[in-house]
């Protein structure tokens, strides 16, 4: 019986870390990556690169996965992005504000996305590894690093200890900068703004820039 080997470390300030990441992305393997909240790791989303990702995490396929993008522009065909999500990504994109929007082209996202629901979920993150790769590749698959139910990592070590023989890569850039998960806020269809999930950006400042709509 083969043993289980663990992934390719390389530090975020390596001159190969990217392109390394972003073929084994390419090939269908999972990458641990940081960001400004927690660790994730992704995928290109593929149906069979995200049921790897969900298998890994031990996570239902009804919760569905985030996408990190680098620009709106990359999801058009994707969701709705209407005036208050724009207002939403103007006010706090890059940052730690996940937005789920309703989707335009439902065939265009595969379940182990959505979660089988008519939203996805999305995010530009405030740093540059996810950012990079998202604008090499299109948007990516990410989810927190962590087997679910488990805390989150906060470092690439934790990631490797949680989720190692899994992943092909992992691109360390030291302890995160935030360590709480970013705040989740959904707009539907007609504009209205709902706060799913209070994190890293506080209740309070969403109430703030729509007064008391939120």
């Amino acid at each position: 019986m083969s043993e289980l080997r663990g992934p390719v470390v390389l530090r975020a300030s390596d001159h190969r870390s990217l392109a390394v990441a972003a073929a084994a992305l390419a090939a269908g393997g999972i990458v641990g990556l940081p960001t400004e909240t927690v660790y994730g790791v992704g995928v290109i989303p593929r149906p069979e690169a995200l049921q790897a990702l969900l298998a890994a995490k031990q996570r239902p396929v009804d919760k569905g996965i985030a996408l990190l993008i680098d620009d709106l522009d990359q999801v058009d065909d994707l969701v709705v992005v209407g005036a208050a999500a724009r207002r939403l990504a103007e006010r706090f994109w890059p940052g730690p504000l996940t937005l789920v929007l309703p989707l335009r082209r439902p065939e265009l996202a595969p379940e182990a996305l959505t979660g089988g629901r008519d939203t996805l979920a999305l995010r530009i993150p405030d740093h540059a590894v996810p950012r990079a790769l998202a604008r090499e590749l299109g948007p990516l698959a990410v989810s927190s690093a962590n087997r679910s139910g488990e805390p989150d990592a906060r470092t690439a070590e934790a990631l490797v200890v949680s989720l190692g023989p899994s992943l092909a890569v992992v691109i360390d850039d030291g302890p995160v900068r935030g360590g709480v998960p970013s705040s989740v806020v959904a707009v539907d269809a007609r504009g209205r703004v709902a706060v799913l999930r209070e994190g890293a950006i506080e209740r309070s400042m969403i109430d703030a820039l729509f007064g008391e709509e939120a």
